[in-house]
């Protein structure tokens, strides 16, 4: 059994059909027909992307999804040359592309995602919020539902319980997973917490141009320890484009359409408010102040064999980092592999384990980068000695990266998860720290640099 139908419960249904009679997928929505937004996904209304590893990871998964997203006309971008990136007080060089982006709507991404895992004759869903965990402290057999329907393969109706061999939580940030292992008796993990205070707005938009700011396919102006705001701009499948703009704790944009148009005209570079001014709006203004990297422990605590978590649940990233979604599959292709290693035996610590080393990285990357943020509170957010002087590291490196081909290509894969972090301190990383730095641009380039 999976609780949440987003793409990490999606994905984990997918890999779990290989092995059992019957996958059942709770879901609170009523999952749409077409790709569009659902209540129980509020941030879906904001920019999302899929990172290199991610797609690897779905293609591997779901093969044919690189075509599939094609076909739809997800746009792609390759990074650094399609977007325009401000950081650190100037504009990163706009070099030969080594990794990419696409930036379709999540809507779009799940829609496709679900319309393939739904084939399988053996996963159902379930309309319905689940309660709670039957079991006890030595297993989790199933859960408690309120409110139930179904739809899918198998027909049950007036659900008030479900027995599972196993119950997979990705029910997201909010999971309350929590409190129902309180309810029979088991002590939760240990969680660790690094919050910035981030909230963003978005909108949805069309250039009267069909460009992006400085007629570049996208444009990202990062937040940084001195810079507490920021904004994204990114095409998507439908050729309009999502707009984000973001602030810490004290700086967080507002959801009107004057203040909107405010808060940009504030931000460090004029060039994302000089395009809004002739873009067009096509929604809403939609805000998100959930944002906070927060870890659960499942891998070191006492939880009884029979239950898993992953995705939000398990790990959750600020999402201007842009991971959840390929950190979700990759998770789901750990699963998949450590289910084969042990032809198909459910051995939870190792699969635990697993997991866990997923998101080592994408959380090393996302809340090492949030503990050097100012007003950052948690749990885990005052970083050590070692954390300080790997963050003066990594900010030489960053500025390097943005102007210099190959330590761009190292830099952006580790953040493109398709490299592990440790390939930041080979011996030419280290080098290229110690050499001065490079001129900032103080203007957006107008055109890809040449190689």
């Amino acid at each position: 059994m999976v609780v949440g139908a987003g793409p990490a419960g999606l994905l984990c249904a997918h890999v779990l059909a290989a092995y059992a009679d019957k996958v059942t997928v709770v879901e609170r929505d009523r999952l749409p027909q077409t790709p569009v937004s659902r209540p129980g996904v509020p941030h879906d209304r904001h920019p999302h992307v899929l990172l290199e590893a991610g797609l690897d990871a779905l293609e591997s998964l779901l093969p044919g999804t690189v075509r599939e997203l094609r076909s739809v006309g997800t746009p792609w971008l390759g990074l650094p040359t399609d977007l325009l990136q401000w950081q650190n007080g100037g504009w990163s060089s706009r070099l030969p592309a080594t990794t990419g982006i696409h930036t379709g709507s999540r809507a779009q991404l799940e829609w496709l995602i679900r319309r393939r895992v739904l084939t399988h004759a053996s996963v159902s869903v379930v309309e319905g919020e689940v309660t709670g965990l039957l079991g006890d402290k030595g297993r989790i057999n199933g859960v408690t539902l309120r409110r139930s329907g179904v739809r899918g393969a198998s027909r049950m109706h007036d659900v008030s319980h479900i027995e599972a061999d196993l119950v997979i939580d990705t029910s997201g940030r909010t999971s309350k997973a929590p409190g129902w292992l309180r309810a029979i008796g088991v002590e939760p993990a240990g969680e660790d917490v690094v919050d910035t205070g981030l909230a963003y707005a978005s909108r949805l938009y069309r250039s009267p141009q069909g460009r992006g700011p400085g007629s570049a396919p996208g444009c990202y102006l990062i937040p940084g320890p001195g810079q507490p705001t920021g904004a994204l701009v990114l095409p998507q499948e439908c050729g309009g484009y999502v707009v984000a703009l973001s602030g810490v704790r004290g700086h967080e944009p507002p959801v009107d359409h004057t203040a909107f148009l405010a808060f940009a005209r504030q931000l460090p570079h004029p060039l994302v408010h000089e395009w809004l001014s002739t873009a067009e709006p096509s929604s809403p203004v939609f805000g998100f102040r959930h944002t906070a990297n927060a870890r659960r422990r499942y891998e070191n605590s006492q939880v009884p064999a029979g239950f898993l978590a992953v995705g939000d649940a398990l790990c959750t990233f600020n999402p201007v980092y842009g991971q959840g979604v390929a950190a979700a599959a990759l998770a789901a292709v750990a699963l998949r592999d450590t289910l084969r290693g042990a032809e198909g035996r459910l051995d939870h610590q190792r699969i635990r384990r697993a997991l866990a080393r997923v998101y080592e990285q994408p959380w090393a990357i996302s809340a090492g980068a949030d503990k050097q943020m100012p007003g950052a509170v948690g749990n885990a957010a005052a970083p050590n000695a070692a954390e300080r002087f790997l963050g003066l590291y990594l900010r030489r490196i960053q500025r390097r990266a943005a102007h210099d081909p190959q330590i761009g290509r190292v830099f952006r894969s580790v953040l493109a998860l398709t490299k592990p972090l440790y390939s930041l301190l080979a011996p030419p990383m280290l080098l290229a720290a110690l050499r001065p730095e490079p001129a900032l641009l103080a203007e957006p380039p107008s055109a890809p640099r040449q190689p």
